[in-house]
């Protein structure tokens, strides 16, 4: 079981990183070839997308460090410094999220998920900040985890849109009203399935 959980947190955690540096091909590559899903967020609605694209990628990177116990323990300073950078990506990212998601051309299930999303995400990551800031060390890490989970969706979202592509022969759009809410509901509720067993 432990070897289990150990695995999974090293290959969750190298997803994370893989994608957040990933997000970042805009530097060498054009947009439209970059991010040909997003066509028409790079049309109308530029300074937005890449806000949250730098923003999330930024969460979803130093986010895997803050779990680290080693960390916590040896450097608290930097695992502070770390926390502050978390949370200022995910306001950041969360926010350009909702203006995006508002206009996600999927529809209204689309529009509606990738919103609610980024409500949650700015609400859990608000949670942690207050217990941290009355000293509520174990609350702080219960809401961090589901900030997280949250930020993780980025990872899950990117895994599920090729078996949509593939066998359910759809494009992002139609796609898009699904993975809207399979990217972090399922995260969520494993996320909460966890913390109750601990």
């Amino acid at each position: 079981m432990a070897l289990g959980l150990t695995i999974t947190r090293w290959a969750g955690a190298i997803l994370a990183i893989l994608i957040a540096v990933m997000s970042y091909r805009f530097l060498f590559l054009p947009l439209e070839p970059a991010y040909p899903a997003m066509l028409g967020h790079i049309a109308e609605r530029p300074t937005l997308l890449m806000a949250h694209i730098i923003a999330a990628s930024i969460a979803l990177g130093f986010g895997v460090f803050q779990f680290s116990t080693r960390l916590r323990a040896r450097r608290p300073a930097i695992h502070r410094a770390m926390g502050r950078v978390y949370v200022a990506a995910v306001l950041v990212a969360a926010l350009s999220g909702i203006g995006i998601g508002w206009a996600a051309p999927g529809g209204i299930a689309a529009q509606s998920g990738f919103v609610l999303l980024a409500l949650l995400w700015l609400g859990t990551t608000g949670m942690a900040v207050w217990h941290i800031k009355a000293r509520r060390i174990s609350a702080h890490r219960r809401w961090m985890v589901r900030s997280f989970t949250l930020t993780f969706a980025a990872v899950t979202l990117r895994l599920q849109l090729p078996f949509f592509e593939i066998f359910a022969q759809m494009q992002y759009d139609p796609a898009s009203n699904w993975v809207a809410w399979t990217c972090w509901v399922p995260n969520l509720m494993v996320a909460e399935w966890w913390l109750r067993r601990r």
